[in-house]
């Protein structure tokens, strides 16, 4: 018996050492590494033939290595904590509008409905000239430094110096609420009589909250049905906010999501602690490209355990968790510490940070290498490349002549100039194009100085050139003059051969103007096909169920 035991413990030290080895050859190289770092670091201070910057050259090594690991692990400097903090500090308040740079001029986009700006009587396409007698044109400041001058605390008054259709206008703006992040729910209304929908755009403390309170709103207001929960465009947030945020919806007890990091700290199970609000309503869970992390957490869910049904595109796949990490003098970073797993099992990231390419870039996740898992119900999912929705609805691409027009301003100037000219138009629903109108937009294009590249021209540039350094450009240039004619008269062609997705860029932009973003999304219910095909599949019981994999 006793030599057993002696035995065992023998057995017991030589495991203990071999593993202390292991920590031990590790801290070893580090230490070894941040000596040679150090040494290199100081040569270069002391003997190197130029003036060096201490503070610049040691950023650049910190961003070179954290470059090599994922873009979320990022080093913040002291400055950019205080920034940070000023913005998440509550005592800080903006004037409901933000600030965009078009050429040499800043001009005030996104104004929020009775926010501080629009009482003020500013409005959207503003030319801001100066913030409180300091000016601001000619490019002597960053949208970020000129978004800042445009902060302070709450009830102070800010003075700004407008142009407007050529006239210069004064407005003195007393700033309210906390206005410098975005709104968690910045809308929440009706599609129907019976179908509620509610815009999550953030994760913050507040979103369940926020959430919670618009679903309370829309169930005293009707007979509600059915619900849309849209995320698209959600880029995520606070982990606790979405496993609370489904908790809304699903019973206490499920695995929302699992964290699993290299230490213990970074090893959790998050479930659901309470009754919900509403574990029976059909709910549909809308995303797309623009959808990550906490938002693919709560679409995740919802879809392995059964609870709504996803609609849209495939989300952008971001499955990694990232903690706060306090450094000496003032200064932090972001670590991606964990990866996420939905209930099913399977992580959504979709880009191997892990194994980079020989020239460094990394790539998404074959789907070769996709691995199949279940849902509650025994419905497949797969992992590796974000959330799959259960309807995939095709989007229309943009033609490169509406991307020119939204880029160049050349819609949001129209709108600019329709609003001066109209002091009212129909609601949200009911606002449309005419013909009459899109013509006067039509000339109104050609009465400016606008020009656009299709990607066909694209490629014959660059087919010139290689049929230049091939030595057959003289032989060709006939050829390829006649290509570029018959294509500039098509070109001529296209406001009118793409002008359903250009109206549709136009009327989004004029009903801005008047109803802001509430009106924006009110008017969207008509012909979004996200939308048009939730409302489908929530109001029709059998088609529900089915996707669901629910016999009932």
């Amino acid at each position: 018996m006793n030599n057993k035991i002696i035995y065992l413990g023998l057995v017991l030290v030589l495991l203990l050492a071999g593993f202390t080895s292991d920590i031990s050859d590790r801290y070893f190289e580090i230490a070894k590494n941040m000596e040679i770092y150090g040494k290199v670091y100081t040569e270069i201070n002391t003997k190197y033939v130029d003036q060096t910057s201490p503070t610049k050259l040691m950023r650049t090594g910190v961003d070179a290595m954290l470059k090599s690991l994922d873009p979320y692990t990022i080093y913040y400097g002291e400055s950019q904590i205080e920034y940070s903090k000023l913005l998440n500090s509550g005592q800080y308040s903006g004037i409901g509008s933000e600030v965009s740079k078009q050429g040499e001029d800043i001009i005030l986009v996104n104004m929020k409905s009775d926010g501080p700006a629009d009482k003020a009587g500013l409005r959207v396409g503003d030319v801001l000239l100066s913030i409180d007698n300091e000016t601001i044109q000619g490019g002597n400041k960053d949208i970020n430094q000129i978004q800042t001058l445009l902060l302070g605390e709450k009830d102070t008054e800010v003075n700004l110096k407008v142009s407007r259709g050529g006239q210069e206008l004064e407005f003195s703006v007393v700033r309210g609420g906390n206005q410098a992040q975005q709104e968690d729910v910045p809308y929440f209304g009706m599609v129907n009589d019976s179908v509620g929908y509610i815009l999550q755009l953030g994760f913050t403390g507040l979103a369940s909250q926020k959430v919670a309170d618009a679903f309370r709103a829309l169930s005293e207001k009707a007979e509600l049905k059915a619900l849309i929960l849209d995320l698209r465009g959600n880029l995520g947030g606070r982990l606790d906010q979405a496993v609370d945020i489904c908790n809304h919806f699903i019973p206490s007890g499920q695995l929302i999501v699992e964290m699993r990091g290299r230490t213990r700290e970074t090893q959790n199970k998050f479930f659901t602690k309470r009754p919900p609000l509403d574990k029976d309503i059909p709910l549909a869970v809308l995303v797309n490209g623009r959808s990550a992390s906490a938002a693919e957490i709560v679409s995740g869910a919802i879809q392995d355990l059964d609870r709504g049904v996803v609609i849209g595109s495939r989300s952008f796949g971001k499955g990694l968790v990232q903690n706060f990490r306090p450094l000496s003098y003032n200064t932090q970073m972001k670590i991606t510490v964990a990866k996420y797993y939905t209930p099913s099992g399977r992580c959504i990231q979709a880009i191997d940070y892990a194994n980079r390419k020989a020239d460094g870039s990394v790539g998404k996740i074959p789907d070769s290498l996709a691995t199949e898992f279940q849902t509650k119900n025994g419905r497949k999912v797969y992992d590796g490349g974000g959330v799959d929705p259960d309807i995939l609805v095709e989007k229309e691409e943009l033609a490169p002549i509406t991307l020119a027009l939204k880029e160049r301003n050349v819609i949001f100037d129209f709108a600019t100039e329709f609003k001066t000219k109209n002091d009212s138009i129909p609601g949200p629903r009911d606002f449309d194009i005419s013909d009459e109108l899109y013509q006067e937009f039509v000339s109104y294009v050609r009465g400016k100085d606008f020009s656009f590249e299709t990607n066909t021209e694209k490629k014959i540039t660059r087919l010139k050139t290689q049929l230049n350094n091939d030595g057959y450009e003289k032989e060709m240039e006939t050829i390829l003059k006649d290509i570029q004619q018959k294509l500039q008269q098509q070109k001529e062609l296209d406001l009118e051969r793409h002008s359903g997705q250009i109206k549709t860029q136009l009327r989004k932009e004029i009903i801005e103007r008047y109803y802001f973003k509430a009106g924006v999304i009110e008017s969207s219910f008509v012909h979004d096909p996200d939308i048009l095909k939730a409302l489908n599949v929530v109001l029709d019981k059998d088609s529900y169920n089915k996707i669901l994999g629910i016999n009932k």
